[in-house]
């Protein structure tokens, strides 16, 4: 086997060899033996190795083309196959229907990751990724903390938080403590009557002036005008001066159908 390759601070690369941090990932994600597991960004394979015991199939998509080229004598499994790739351009319907994501990944990937996951054809059934611990707690936040990301991701998913993995597990060591995310895919759509791209076409309108009251920020991100944003809010029984990051989804549903009924989405 080759010199263990030294981590690329350019592709935030953080080895993680910590047995039982790596035995709650798995865990979160439910692995079976039934399962096919997609892992990314699986580095030296330290996690690999605990997926390819317990799940059927491993598909280990990992970008750095070194990394990838070794993986498959870094961990010899019959049932491991490697893809050299960027995750956010692999195609996923490419895998079978139900299956699971385990992850350790760079912190600059969080949301474009689950932007992907969760708007895919064939989204996974559930999810444990570990990321930076203040990102895991927006993606799970409750109405009062909200924020796109945190919008975006339970209307796909159930969402909680599982372990803690302080920084010191790693290397190199991170600035900060991380956690494991945990999503598990609805069984059906949260509101059957939405259409999605207009959902967020408003979500992203509210949460576009964080810092302004939503009648202000839909009026900006929408190209409304006042009295018009004022009726909208109205309708959907909001007060005007509440702010995007205070609302439930519940509350989003409802200013979606007033917007819808007012033509403005």
């Amino acid at each position: 086997m080759s010199a263990t390759p030294f981590p690329k601070k350019s592709l935030g690369q953080h080895w993680l060899t910590d047995s039982d941090s790596l035995d709650a990932m798995v865990l979160a994600a439910g692995v079976g033996a039934a399962d096919t597991v997609l892992e990314i960004g699986p580095g030296l394979g330290s996690l690999t190795g605990k997926l390819v015991e317990r799940a059927s199939r491993v598909v280990a998509v990992e970008f750095d083309p070194t990394l990838a080229a070794t993986l498959p004598s870094r961990v010899a499994a019959s049932n491991l196959q490697v893809v050299q790739s960027d995750i956010l351009r692999f195609d996923l319907t490419d895998l079978p229907e139900c299956y699971k994501v385990v992850a350790n990944i760079p912190y600059y990937l969080t949301s474009n990751l689950l932007r992907t996951l969760s708007e895919s054809a064939n989204p996974p059934e559930r999810v444990a990724i570990l990321v930076q611990k203040e990102v895991a707690e927006r993606v799970a936040a409750p109405a009062g903390a909200m924020s796109l990301l945190s919008v975006t991701a339970q209307f796909y998913w159930h969402v909680s938080l599982g372990r803690i993995v302080k920084a010191d597990r790693f290397t190199p060591q991170p600035r900060v403590d991380s956690q494991i995310l945990c999503l598990q895919r609805r069984a059906k759509p949260l509101y059957p009557d939405i259409e999605p791209k207009l959902f967020f076409r408003l979500a992203k309108a509210g949460f576009s002036e964080r810092r302004k009251t939503l009648r202000n920020s839909l009026s900006g991100g929408l190209h409304l005008d006042k009295p018009t944003a004022e009726a909208v809010l109205k309708a959907a029984g909001l007060d005007d001066r509440l702010r995007a990051q205070n609302l439930t989804l519940d509350q989003w549903h409802a200013l979606y159908g007033a917007c819808r009924s007012a033509a403005v989405l």
